[in-house]
């Protein structure tokens, strides 16, 4: 492992399909689909959202934590999981020497929505003076160092849904110019509001009979919330105190489309090099890939020119899989949910299906797992995630 590859000594998965990685993987492993009608958004054109089970983690009992807003909570419950899977006590560290980095596009916008509404029927004065620790976008990476006692670098980041892949490459990069000998990565988001999928649905953005990632019927993404977290350590740092990693982290790269607000390039020029770059910086080539995990939203745009951007990158065409069948879109978490999905399949030498591909789209000319699950061993893959203001974001993990 070089200095520029850090381990990943730990995950941790909230999401529709279960509040830890356990429950996350059996039902992305399953192709099992988790959107469902939402009572909240009753009366919308689209009406159907992909929520987290009940949680309830040990962390989220402590003092204040009924105060946060639910993707703080959200985030909170991931990277406390990802902590536990790596051995980490935060009581036994030098907390100087840890980072936060997390990636989110929206910020607390349940709590901005009691705001508005108590600001509208009662007056300012009935606004909490908790409105802006809830809202702010940067209050995920401050309550997850203020739980955790890290006093190093803690950085937010907003790529839209980009976000979580941006986090990983930050924090790798901490890693790698020595300011922290561990990186608490998380992209967390909880926007499932009525305004939020009303604007989704006003640019045709989602659907309202669910995601089919690259299927000829695609119509769009499901509303979904979720939180991602993965420990990234210098690999010196994780031999010292024998922690096993479960990947490393090889490469990142990052580019813009400046395209257009919301559409990709038709070209998917930004998309693709963003993947070469990336391929790049982890010094492999393209055949050394052995799956990749998709953005993948369903939408007509996006999966017809990411499909492209594979066929020209990947003529070997390497299993391809996008957990958004399943999970619906995380949004500003989706990058880090599915590194740490990526690292699993690899782990487990198993690519997940593509949930609701029933047609497979006969023009992507790309290998899309549908049906099971598929066992494949391979040493390295590449998650990419893409997002609305052209950014690109991929990230090359390897078996470790």
């Amino acid at each position: 492992m070089s200095r520029r590859s850090p381990a990943v000594t730990g995950i941790g998965l909230v999401t529709p399909a279960g509040c830890d990685r356990e429950s996350t993987w059996s039902g992305v492993l399953g192709g099992r689909r988790t959107a469902a009608p939402d009572p909240a958004l009753e009366g919308l054109p689209v009406a159907l959202s992909c929520r987290v089970p009940e949680l309830d983690h040990p962390v989220l009992r402590r003092r204040g934590s009924g105060r946060l807003d639910r993707v703080d909570r959200l985030a909170l419950a991931a990277v406390a999981q990802a902590l536990d899977q790596a051995g980490l006590d935060p009581e036994q560290w030098d907390g100087s020497r840890v980072a936060v980095v997390t990636g989110g596009g929206m910020g607390g916008l349940l709590t901005q929505d009691q705001a508005l509404a108590r600001l509208a029927d009662r007056g300012p004065e009935f606004v909490s003076p908790y409105f802006l620790t809830g809202y702010l976008i940067n209050m995920a990476c401050a309550n997850i160092a203020l739980r955790f006692g890290t006093t190093g670098p803690a950085l937010s980041t907003s790529t839209a849904c980009a976000s979580g892949t941006t986090a990983l490459g930050l924090a790798r990069d901490l890693i790698a110019t020595g300011q922290c000998d561990i990186a608490l990565v998380c992209g967390a988001e909880s926007a499932i509001t009525r305004l939020m999928v009303a604007g989704f649905t006003q640019i045709g953005a989602l659907s309202g009979t669910g995601s089919r990632p690259f299927d000829t019927t695609r119509d769009g993404f499901v509303i979904a919330e979720g939180a991602g977290a993965l420990v990234l350590e210098r690999p010196e740092h994780a031999a010292a105190r024998a922690a096993r990693p479960l990947a490393r982290l090889i490469g990142y790269a990052a580019s813009t489309d400046a395209h257009h607000l919301v559409a990709p390039h038709p070209e998917g020029r930004g998309a693709e090099r963003a993947v070469r770059a990336a391929l790049a910086d982890a010094g492999v080539a393209p055949g050394d890939v052995g799956h990749v995990n998709a953005h993948g939203t369903a939408t007509r745009q996006n999966d017809a020119i990411e499909a492209g951007v594979l066929r020209r990158v990947f003529p070997h065409r390497p299993p391809v899989t996008s957990a958004k069948g399943a999970l619906g879109h995380t949004l500003g978490a989706a990058g880090a949910i599915e590194a740490a999905l990526t690292v699993l399949a690899l782990a487990k030498d198993t690519v997940p299906p593509t949930a609701g591909l029933g047609e497979p789209d006969s023009g992507m000319g790309i290998d899309v797992v549908a049906g099971p699950a598929r066992a494949h061993a391979g040493e390295i893959a590449v998650s990419n995630s893409f997002g609305f203001g052209g950014h690109n974001a991929v990230a090359v993990l390897a078996r470790a």
